[in-house]
């Protein structure tokens, strides 16, 4: 595992977005997983890369990060790209879904100061392999020896359980657009640094 370069943009976005293509939150704003590629690589460059923390293994696994207070809007160009690409390959009305979506699940956002998953992924290929928990040892480890919790929304119930082994707990449902499937919010409390990794 290494921590991924700006050079890594096209290999974070596509890991991701494999690990995405049967999630049910994204499927419901896209209609196909066709854009997904797209949207998780241009968020990968324009947000997650410069300004957050991001985490590879190989062309396995991959992980987007970024503290609370990091500005998560990709700049216009990223988001003109991003725009064109969803309503070219996704379903209509995808745009509104996708903007809609953003907003609310900003709303929800926790105002606490955190450390944010926005992404964790493994490839199909790759998964029951313990690289999840690989994946997201070094943000929480960080952020315990910070006393910094971390928050995440969870977009696939399947999800739960792992979420679970490594310290969130749910804080609430929420749907983010009519008749969405709902989001898990999920937080978690710094472990002392006696417990981590139990």
């Amino acid at each position: 595992m290494r921590a991924a370069g700006s050079q890594d943009w096209q290999r974070v976005g596509g890991i991701v977005a494999e690990a995405f293509f049967e999630d049910p939150v994204n499927l419901w704003i896209f209609g196909r997983k066709d854009p997904m590629p797209a949207v998780f690589s241009a968020l990968a460059r324009s947000v997650y890369l410069p300004r957050g923390t991001c985490h590879l293994i190989g062309d396995a696994g991959a992980t987007m990060w970024c503290h609370s207070s990091a500005d998560r809007e990709p700049h216009l160009l990223s988001m003109l790209g991003l725009v064109a690409s969803v309503m070219s390959k996704g379903t209509k009305g995808a745009v509104k879904r996708a903007l809609g979506a953003s907003d609310i699940m900003a709303r929800e956002h926790p105002k606490a100061p955190h450390m944010y998953l926005f992404a964790i992924g493994t490839r199909k290929a790759s998964r029951g392999k313990g690289l999840g928990k690989q994946l997201m040892t070094p943000v929480t480890d960080a952020a315990d020896r910070a006393g910094m919790p971390c928050y995440l929304e969870n977009s696939n119930p399947a999800n739960t359980g792992f979420y679970r082994s490594r310290g969130f707990e749910r804080m609430k449902l929420f749907e983010p657009g009519p008749g969405a499937p709902p989001m898990e919010a999920m937080w978690r409390e710094p472990r002392p640094v006696e417990d981590r990794g139990s």
